[in-house]
């Protein structure tokens, strides 16, 4: 017998998917299954402003315990599932009981990539949970030596971090430039600079022979035969998205769970979100993408809850991204790769934004750098130009005295 609503994940997919479903007038059963002790949490502080907090990092609530009460939302912690029983519409949980569902949501989200080296020890972290954090937070300090090994997001928010606490910082990176992965050029070499001026030493285009991690010390030895001497590593080179269950259960995979539009799994009694499946995107074709954003966190949930209600509604949100380091702010909407020419518009205070254009003059995206929120405007309206897949004035875009608002209007 079905008992209603179960969702496999409490993080911040998985908890939005659980109110909303109380917000679509849902009154049946929903179950929360998390394998964290803790209640949920909002995982970007964990990188920047709690990793900085003079004490020690704290925990940012999704949801505390008594608006989980309120809205009657069951929260099984430190409890993960083991399997899925698909023909009987049930889950295994790892103390050995079972669980029905009426209709079930994966939003397991994404692990972080593991180097494949001998030698990682108890000195060589990575980043993904509050426990993690406090982890790295106990070794950031005045006089410390942090090597952070992976010139993405994660690591260069924790470089900046570390740099704020005083700690001397080396960031590793193994391509011919930081943030390689969907920031363009120009705006990756802000942030190389901002670094710079902090006092961070980048290496790029050189990779890690080994790593000797002894207990009190890590020694890092490059292709290039470069020894990095720290006193704690810490790894982010990437994500992986979480598919055992799916996998094991024979749910369709690609890139992570394969849904559809509507973010429903080769099951239809199963749907998957966040950071653990790829999807189509419309408007890019239909191509199938993974993210891993927290606001495609957030709008991941709220569309498998209505979805699993029997909403049929399509995906339809544009890609965003941001990150802060140093008082920048960096923020993407879309997917730059997609552009074929670039317009670039100089604002305020160094600031700037890239748009990114299809020959036929389609706005696909638009990437945008500078102090505090002085993009974020822009970029949101951007934002909207391409969901509409306008094709405004190429010489509009790049002169700041032209309002977007007006071409969003036209």
């Amino acid at each position: 017998m079905a008992t209603g609503m179960v969702i496999i994940g409490a993080g911040e997919c998985g908890t939005r998917a659980a109110f909303a479903l109380r917000e679509a007038g849902y009154d049946g059963t929903v179950t929360l299954v998390g394998a964290e002790a803790h209640l949920p949490y909002e995982r970007p502080p964990l990188s920047k402003e709690s990793m900085v907090d003079p004490e020690a990092p704290s925990i940012k609530a999704i949801a505390d315990a008594a608006r989980l009460a309120e809205h009657h939302i069951d929260l099984l912690g430190s409890t993960s599932a083991t399997s899925i029983d698909r023909a009987n519409c049930s889950i295994r949980l790892t103390n050995g009981s079972d669980l029905d569902y009426d209709k079930l949501l994966i939003a397991t989200g994404s692990l972080p990539r593991k180097l494949p080296l001998q030698g990682l020890g108890l000195r060589c972290l990575d980043l993904r949970t509050f426990d993690d954090a406090l982890a790295i937070r106990a070794h950031l300090h005045a006089g410390s030596h942090i090597a952070v090994v992976g010139g993405g997001f994660i690591g260069l928010e924790l470089a900046a971090s570390a740099r704020n606490l005083g700690a001397l910082v080396t960031v590793i990176e193994a391509q011919p430039r930081i943030l390689m992965r969907g920031v363009p050029a120009e705006i990756a070499q802000v942030v190389h600079e901002a670094h710079d001026a902090e006092g961070v030493d980048i290496i790029c285009g050189d990779g890690i022979a080994s790593i000797e991690d002894d207990g009190a010390s890590v020694h890092i030895t490059l292709s290039s035969g470069q020894v990095v001497a720290a006193d704690l590593a810490i790894i982010g080179i990437g994500a992986l998205p979480v598919t055992a269950l799916a996998e094991t259960s024979g749910l369709a995979l690609n890139n992570g769970i394969a849904v559809d539009a509507r973010l429903r799994t080769s099951d239809p009694h199963i749907f998957a979100a966040g950071d653990c499946c790829s999807f189509p995107l419309a408007i890019y074709g239909d191509r199938r993408v993974r993210l891993e954003s927290w606001r495609s966190a957030q709008e991941h949930g709220v569309l498998a809850a209505r979805n699993m209600l029997g909403a049929e509604e399509a995906h339809a949100a544009v890609p965003w991204f941001w990150s802060d380091q140093y008082g920048l702010t960096l923020q993407i909407a879309g997917l730059p790769d997609e552009g074929e020419l670039t317009v670039r518009r100089d604002l305020d205070d160094g600031a700037f934004i890239l748009f990114h254009l299809k020959n036929d003059g389609r706005l696909v995206a638009a990437s945008g750098i500078g102090p505090g929120n002085a993009v974020a405007r822009d970029i949101r309206l951007a934002e909207m130009l391409i969901g509409k897949s306008a094709r405004p004035d190429a010489v509009a875009l790049a002169s700041p005295s032209t309002k977007l608002k007006s071409l969003l209007a036209a």
